[in-house]
C-alpha cells in the first residue's frame, strides 16, 4: 500500500512516542520493519522530502536489451521477413556477435507489431458422426501422450476408455 509522506511521518512519530518496542508497535499498526527503517533513514537524510514516493519507472535493469540492439532486431526482421524469431535470434548471434534469445526477439517483434498471428481453420462440430456405428466396438478412441522421466528417458502412455 502506497502511503503519502505525511502518513509516513505520522507513523514515524507514533513509533517514536510509543511506550512499546519498535517491533511491537509496528506489528500493532501492521507496517513492516523494513519499510519503517527505510522511511526513517530517508527522513533523517532529507527530512519530509525524503518521504515522498519515488518514481519507480526510472529504474534501470541490469539485463535490459540496449535500444541499439532492439533497433537491430527490427531492421534484420524487416530485411528477412521469411525468418522466424528463432531463426532471427540465431542469425543475429552468428553474424552480429551479440547473443539475443528467441523469446527476446519475439517480444521485440511483437512490440513493433511484426508478429503475424497463425492462421486457424475454424471447424465446427457436427451433431452426429458421418458414418454412424451400428454395432458395439465399431468405434474406438485412444489417446496417446508421452512424458520424460529425468534420468530414465521418454515414456509413452496410451489410454483407451473402451
Amino acid at each position: 500500500m502506497m502511503r503519502t509522506a505525511s502518513q509516513k511521518l505520522a507513523i514515524i512519530r507514533l513509533v517514536e512516542d510509543s511506550e512499546l518496542s519498535v517491533r511491537r508497535t509496528l506489528d500493532e499498526i501492521k507496517v513492516s520493519r523494513t519499510s519503517f527503517y527505510r522511511w526513517y533513514s530517508a527522513y533523517e537524510k532529507s527530512g519530509l522530502d525524503g518521504l515522498e514516493n519515488q518514481c519507480r519507472s526510472s529504474q534501470r535493469y541490469w539485463n535490459r536489451i540496449p535500444d541499439s540492439v532492439r533497433k537491430l532486431v527490427v531492421k534484420v526482421a524487416l530485411d528477412r521477413p521469411d525468418m522466424t524469431p528463432r531463426e532471427l535470434a540465431w542469425h543475429i548471434t552468428d553474424t552480429r556477435d551479440y547473443f539475443v534469445s528467441k523469446s527476446s526477439v519475439y517480444r521485440i517483434l511483437k512490440a513493433h507489431d511484426l508478429i503475424t498471428s497463425p492462421q486457424f481453420t475454424v471447424m465446427s462440430a457436427s451433431d452426429k458422426f458421418q458414418h454412424p456405428t451400428s454395432r458395439v466396438h465399431q468405434l474406438w478412441q485412444t489417446d496417446f501422450t508421452y512424458f520424460r522421466v529425468v534420468g530414465w528417458g521418454w515414456y509413452f502412455l496410451s489410454y483407451n476408455p473402451g
